[in-house]
C-alpha cells in the first residue's frame, strides 16, 4: 500500500512547469510531498482519529525544537489566541487574573483574531500605532498607553518580523504585565539568537496552509509555566478539571475520590469542570501532517529567507516609490511575506500596482485588517476600546500597504517574473 500511495501522489501532483503570464505566482501556499500522505494515512488506519499518538509526538517535537516546555495543540491559530487570553482570566491565577474591564495593549494594523479575544473576554483593547517599515508596535506608544487598568500586551511579529522584544519585555516586567506573543506568522524567527514564541508568558502559532508549516487547519499554544499549561489544556478540553490524556482514565488514582465545588464527594473527576471551556482539539490526522511538515521546516525557513533576499535586492532600486521592509539588527526573521508601502507622492497608488500584479497572475495581500477599528464588525458591534495617539501610520497601512509572497513554493524563475512585472509597471511612468 505504501508504494501505491507514493505512485498515486506522483499522478495527482506532478511537477508543474512555470509559464510566465499564464501560471499563477501565489502570495502563499502549502508545500508537501508523499510523506504527508503516508503519515496521514497511517493515522487514519490507527482508527483513533481524535487527539492521540501523533498529536503527542508533534507536541513533544515542536516544543523541543523551539526550546519551550509546553506545547498545546488546538484547531486553529485563532483558537490559540482565544485560549491564551481566556487563560489569563482563570480564577486559578488568583490576584494575577484579568478581570472584566481590564485593558490589553495591542495594534489595529493586524489580524482580527489577535484582537477579538480581548473583547470576547470582556476586556478592553487599547490600540497603539505601528512603525512603518517594520509594521510592529511603536514602543513609545506602549509607554503612553499604560494606565491603571492595563494588565497585558498581545501583539504579533508582523509577517515574521520580530517586534522589539527587549523593550516590550522590559515594559512588561516593570509594569507587571502579561505578555502574549502572537507568533502565527513567525515560526522560526529569532530575536538575539533565540526563537520568537519563547519570550512571552504565552505564545501562539498557526498551521493554516499559508503558514510556515501546515496541518490544513490547526494551531498551537506555548508556555513555560506549568499552571498556565494546565489552565489552557483544561480550557481546550471542555473546561475539565481532569488532566488525563484523551482515551486514558484515572491517571491520578483518585477518579472517584474528589470533592470540588458543590458536587458530592466522589463525583467522577472526568466530569468535573473547573474552567468555562470549549472543545478546541484537532485530529490525529492533522498532527500526522504536521509531523511530516516538521521534517521540512528548516528547509522552508531557509527558502523563505532566500526568496525574501531576492525580492529585496530586486526591488531596492525602487525605494523612491516604496517603503521597503525594515528589521532590527538583533533579529533574524523567518519571513511570511514581503511588505511594501507606496510612498506619499509616488506617481501611482496601491490599487494601480496591485491591479497590474493581479493582471499578471501575481498574488497580493493587504496587511490583513488595515485599521481594525474601521472594519464594519468593529463599528456595528460598538466594540469598547481605547486609542492612544492618532494611529496615523495605521491609516497609511490601510491605504497604501500590500505584500507579495516569499513562501517556499516560489521558484527563482517565478521571483524573476515578479521583479520583471514591477519593472514593466514602473517603466511606463
Amino acid at each position: 500500500m505504501r508504494q501505491a500511495l507514493i505512485d498515486e501522489y506522483a499522478v495527482k501532483f506532478p511537477p508543474k512547469k512555470f509559464v510566465p503570464g499564464q501560471s499563477s505566482v501565489p502570495a502563499s501556499g502549502k508545500v508537501f510531498d508523499e510523506q504527508e500522505i503516508l503519515l496521514a494515512t497511517e493515522a487514519i488506519l490507527d482508527g483513533w482519529w481524535t487527539e492521540g499518538r501523533f498529536s503527542n509526538l508533534f507536541e513533544e517535537k515542536i516544543s523541543k525544537w523551539l526550546g519551550i516546555k509546553h506545547a498545546i495543540l488546538v484547531n486553529s491559530g485563532s483558537s490559540a489566541n482565544l485560549l491564551a487570553l481566556s487563560a489569563l482570566k482563570s480564577a486559578r491565577l488568583r490576584d494575577k487574573r484579568l478581570n472584566d474591564g481590564d485593558e490589553v495593549i495591542t495594534v489595529a494594523a493586524g489580524f482580527p483574531s489577535t484582537v477579538n479575544p480581548i473583547a470576547q473576554n470582556n476586556l478592553v483593547p487599547v490600540f497603539v500605532d505601528v512603525d512603518l517599515g517594520t509594521y510592529n508596535i511603536n514602543i513609545e506608544g506602549i509607554k503612553k498607553a499604560i494606565g491603571p487598568k492595563t494588565k497585558a500586551i498581545i501583539v504579533a511579529h508582523t509577517l515574521g518580523n520580530p517586534f522589539d522584544l527587549d523593550a516590550v519585555a522590559d515594559i512588561c516586567q516593570k509594569n507587571n504585565l502579561w505578555l502574549i506573543e502572537d507568533n502565527c506568522d513567525a515560526l522560526g524567527s529569532k530575536y538575539n539568537g533565540k526563537f520568537t514564541g519563547t519570550f512571552g508568558h504565552i505564545s501562539t502559532g498557526s498551521f493554516y496552509p499559508a503558514h510556515h508549516i501546515t496541518m490544513g487547519e490547526g494551531g498551537v499554544i506555548f508556555t513555560n509555566d506549568p499552571l498556565l499549561n494546565k489552565i489552557i489544556r483544561s480550557l481546550r478540553d471542555w473546561g475539565r478539571d481532569c488532566w488525563c490524556k484523551t482515551g486514558h482514565d484515572n491517571n491520578c488514582g483518585r477518579r472517584f475520590e474528589w470533592q470540588l465545588g458543590d458536587l458530592p464527594l466522589g463525583y467522577d473527576h472526568k466530569y468535573i469542570y473547573s474552567e468555562m471551556g470549549y472543545n478546541l482539539k484537532l485530529t490525529d490526522m492533522q498532527a500526522a501532517l504536521g509531523l511530516a511538515q516538521m521534517e521540512k521546516l528548516g528547509g522552508f525557513i531557509a527558502k523563505r529567507k532566500e526568496n525574501f533576499r531576492f525580492l529585496y535586492n530586486g526591488l531596492k532600486k525602487y525605494e523612491k516609490f516604496f517603503i521597503l521592509p525594515v528589521w532590527q539588527k538583533k533579529v533574524d526573521p523567518s519571513w511570511f511575506g514581503f511588505l511594501l508601502t507606496v510612498r506619499s507622492g509616488a506617481p501611482f497608488n496601491r490599487n494601480q500596482i496591485v491591479q497590474h500584479l493581479q493582471e499578471n497572475k501575481i498574488g497580493t495581500r493587504y496587511l490583513f485588517a488595515g485599521n481594525l477599528i474601521k472594519q464594519p464588525y468593529f463599528i456595528d458591534n460598538k466594540v469598547k476600546h481605547r486609542v492612544v495617539g492618532e494611529l496615523s501610520n495605521t491609516d497609511i497601512v490601510m491605504k497604501d500597504t500590500f505584500w507579495i509572497g516569499c513562501y517556499p513554493g516560489l521558484s527563482k524563475e517565478m521571483l524573476e517574473y515578479v521583479v520583471g512585472s514591477f519593472d514593466s509597471f514602473l517603466a511606463r511612468l
